[in-house]
């Protein structure tokens, strides 16, 4: 697929995905949301992609400014071409793909990023910030409210209290600050940002195993506001159960034993639990 609004880059078994509105400051519309779903999609397929950096422009000078407001202006958040019942905001859109990705995505968070330019991270694996980077969740300061699921992310990655203090006021942050909230795992400097997240996404194109990765991604984010931790032991236990027979594991204690790299043969795309997606499924039996 062509892209207009991103770029798709892959080398190393790692997928990038740049924003790429320099002239608006990365700024998102409805097309580029459109078009990172479709790379994720792209992806999805791709057994060769293992990790996904996702990151903007350099010469937008910022990772993403938020939504684009030039061209509607007042108008921009106006959806009343169509009804309450049928609207669904963009950024949510994007987020719920995000979050069913079975590959690791890390957001190499190269400048500042405010609005849906931050918040569209919080579904996102790990995040590298710029040491310089301003952060800001400003939505009540336009009027509107929080988006891309960030009601539902941002209280689990940096508590409640943090949370309404950041969305109450629409106070601009600093990276230090995202790094001190546990918000960002790295902050560097701005030059280092993408050599970080490389960094990562090498170490688990190299070491670990895609299905494994793909499945604990989906167990982390879905397991995390559980009622009971009974329900972590029953999918681990299901999980444990299928993956002991598959080719990985052997593949996975072989290299070990004989100290090399592993070459894992088992792809998400295809080789998923027949239990998966098991939120889908009736309540366990006690």
């Amino acid at each position: 697929m062509d892209f207009e609004q991103i770029k798709y880059e892959t080398a190393d078994r790692i997928l990038t995905i740049t924003l790429n509105r320099p002239d608006n400051m990365n700024a998102f519309t409805r097309q580029m949301v459109n078009e990172i779903i479709a790379a994720l999609d792209q992806a999805e397929k791709d057994p060769d992609i293992r990790a996904i950096v996702v990151t903007g422009s350099p010469a937008g000078r910022a990772f993403s400014a938020g939504s684009d407001l030039s061209s509607k202006g007042g108008d921009t958040f106006n959806y009343s071409k169509t009804t309450i019942e049928e609207h669904r905001d963009g950024g949510g859109v994007l987020a719920l793909r995000l979050l069913e990705s079975k590959k690791p995505i890390i957001a190499a968070m190269n400048g500042s990023a405010v609005g849906i330019g931050l918040t569209i991270t919080f579904p996102m694996d790990i995040r590298i910030i710029a040491d310089n980077a301003k952060l800001g969740i400003v939505f009540v300061r336009r009027g509107i409210v929080i988006d891309a699921c960030c009601s539902w992310l941002l209280p689990r990655l940096v508590g409640m209290g943090k949370a309404l203090e950041w969305c109450l006021s629409g106070r601009i942050f600093t990276a230090q600050e995202a790094l001190e909230s546990g918000l960002a795992n790295y902050v560097v400097p701005p030059d280092q940002v993408l050599p970080k997240a490389y960094e990562l996404a090498r170490e688990i194109a190299a070491n670990t195993a895609p299905v494994s990765v793909a499945m604990v991604r989906q167990m982390l984010l879905r397991l995390n506001s559980a009622d009971h931790p009974m329900e972590a032991h029953r999918i681990e236990s299901k999980m444990f159960y299928w993956l002991g027979q598959q080719a990985d594991v052997k593949e996975g204690i072989a290299s070990f034993k004989e100290k090399r790299a592993p070459q894992y043969s088992m792809d998400p795309s295809r080789d998923i639990p027949p239990f998966y997606p098991w939120w889908k499924e009736p309540p366990f039996k006690e």
